[in-house]
């Protein structure tokens, strides 16, 4: 063979590859169109949430162009998109049944009755945790305000108890360093809940 014949054949495999690809994106375009509506259809009965649905079969649809050869290659891709999306909409109420959990065991731990604050004290102890990091602030008022366990508030956190510990210990240093000892003294006597 000469090499112009192949140059013609390496041609002639880049214009397949390049239609191949062009076939595949034509191919994605149409099952989108003909199945998008159904799929936001079904993440909306399963998850009972209008403005999830829409979000959910995106994802699904994203995740099946990820795919695409092996989905179009499925004897029902229609169903295999189906399956994506129950198993995505699982996720987002499993995701939501967790918050709930953290919101319900917040809330739960929260006692009715406090005694009068001592004020200027709670303004600041207060001003004092706004200067902390998010999740030194968290560790402090779950464990000292809330009385959680170092669990509970590692659970309610979504980290590790070592995490709770390393960050309590931390944030209570640098309150001690701005209220002296006398943070303290009202983050365990909680006067600075109101």
């Amino acid at each position: 063979m000469t090499s112009s014949h192949a140059v013609r054949d390496d041609a002639r495999e880049g214009d397949a590859v390049g239609t191949s690809a062009d076939d595949a994106a034509t191919e994605f375009h149409d099952f989108f169109e003909r199945h998008y509506a159904e799929l936001a259809r079904l993440a909306h009965l399963l998850t009972g949430e209008a403005d999830a649905a829409d979000d959910i079969a995106a994802d699904a649809l994203l995740a099946l162009w990820h795919r695409w050869d092996r989905v179009r290659a499925a004897e029902h891709p229609a169903a295999y998109a189906r399956g994506v999306v129950a198993n995505l909409a699982r996720s987002r109420i499993r995701s939501a049944v967790r918050e709930r959990r953290r919101i319900a065991l917040f809330w739960s731990q929260i006692s009715p009755h406090t005694d009068g604050p001592d004020i200027p004290s709670v303004v600041d102890v207060q001003g004092a945790l706004r200067t902390l990091p998010f999740r030194k602030r968290a560790c402090v008022v779950l464990r000292h305000a809330f009385d959680l366990s170092e669990r509970d508030t590692a659970l309610a956190l979504g980290i590790s108890v070592g995490t709770v510990k390393s960050q309590t210990s931390k944030a209570m240093a640098q309150l001690e360093r701005l209220l002296g000892n006398r943070a303290a003294t009202h983050l365990v006597g909680k006067t600075w809940t109101s």
